[in-house]
C-alpha cells in the first residue's frame, strides 16, 4: 500500500490529476461515488481522498466497508464550492480507529 486516490467532482479531480495523482474517479451520483470507492477499496490503497459532499452522501458505505481498519485513510476535502460544514471532525475519527480512544474537546 503506497497510493493515493481521489473521488469526486471534475473541478477537484482535475487538480489533484494536474498534481500528479494518476488513479482518480469523477462521480456525480452517489451510486458512482460508491463504485468508485469499492474499487478503490479492492486496490488497496493507502490514502483516499474523497470531497465531503459526496462522503457525506455516502456516509453510511464508506462506515460500513472500513469499520475500525486504519488503512486506508479516508481524508474528506472541500470540493469547488467549500466546505459543506455537515462532515465529523476527521481527526477525532481517525485518532478512535487507530487507538480505539475518543479524544474529548
Amino acid at each position: 500500500m503506497s497510493s493515493v486516490a481521489i473521488i469526486g467532482d471534475i473541478d477537484t479531480v482535475s487538480g489533484f490529476r494536474l498534481g500528479g495523482v494518476k488513479k482518480a474517479e469523477v462521480v456525480n451520483t452517489p451510486e458512482e461515488a460508491i463504485a468508485a470507492f469499492d474499487k478503490f477499496l479492492d486496490e488497496e490503497l493507502s490514502i483516499i481522498i474523497i470531497t465531503q459532499l459526496m462522503a457525506n452522501e455516502i456516509r453510511e458505505h464508506i462506515n460500513r466497508k472500513i469499520g475500525s481498519d486504519v488503512l486506508p485513510m479516508i481524508i474528506e476535502i472541500p470540493d469547488k464550492d467549500g466546505s459543506s460544514g455537515g462532515s465529523s471532525d476527521q481527526i477525532n475519527d481517525l485518532i478512535k480507529r487507530v487507538i480505539g480512544v475518543e479524544m474529548v474537546k
